[in-house]
């Protein structure tokens, strides 16, 4: 963790769904990290988080590979800038391996422009996402034709009732008829920004613990 990375907080409050923060580390010190106030994810909206709270915080590194550990704020700080001081992480630092890359199934409502307009702009439904791509129903009568960038925008549908609507550039990998007849293409993502691909592994997340609890539960 640098001064200047993004470091995403959840805190799950009683009887409330998950509230999730986004904040950056303005200064380090051997036991502590201070942060600026975290901005609510869902709100837009500054917020205050009370001393004692335990909170879970997740950091990309600059290899793409996502960073996890539990935390507590300890004090109100004024530095540059006021900010709030919590706990470094200890032995309970987890690195999650490449499981951003897990392709789970998702219906995510998208929207595909050819960038150099080889093609008209296409409206569906993705049939899985991970954060290094994901796959579409091709509409009948659509195609993808020609070469270039597409520019996708996304809208991701939290647990917490949350909406992220993302842009991306993608480029087409290939596209394959199912035993249906229906085409999907699937796209890979180009230049994504680690914002944006740390709340689609969010999303990707939350959708593995949905499946989970299903298979328990039946």
């Amino acid at each position: 963790m640098k001064i200047g990375s993004v470091l995403t907080l959840e805190l799950k409050k009683t009887g409330k769904k998950m509230e999730t923060y986004r904040c950056k580390i303005i200064e380090k010190s051997e036991h502590y990290l201070f942060i600026d106030y975290p901005i609510n994810e869902k709100t837009k909206k500054t917020t205050f988080i009370p001393k004692g709270t335990v909170l879970k915080a997740m950091f990309m590194d600059e290899r793409q590979n996502l960073y996890a550990f539990k935390t507590e704020i300890v004090a109100k700080v004024k530095l540059t800038v006021p900010g709030i001081a919590i706990k470094l992480p200890g032995d309970d630092l987890k690195r999650i391996q490449r499981r951003e890359f897990v392709r789970v199934e998702a219906a995510i409502d998208v929207a595909i422009h050819s960038k150099n307009n080889s093609f008209s702009p296409i409206v569906t439904v993705s049939t899985d996402i991970s954060g290094g791509g994901l796959s579409v129903i091709l509409p009948h009568g659509k195609t993808m034709e020609g070469d270039g960038p597409l520019d996708l925008w996304l809208t991701l549908d939290m647990q917490s009732g949350e909406y992220f609507y993302i842009n991306a550039e993608a480029e087409l990998v290939f596209i394959k008829e199912q035993d249906t007849h229906v085409h999907t293409a699937s796209l890979k993502f180009i230049n994504l920004l680690k914002e944006d691909q740390h709340k689609i592994i969010r999303f990707s997340f939350e959708k593995q613990r949905e499946a989970r609890k299903k298979e328990l539960s039946i």
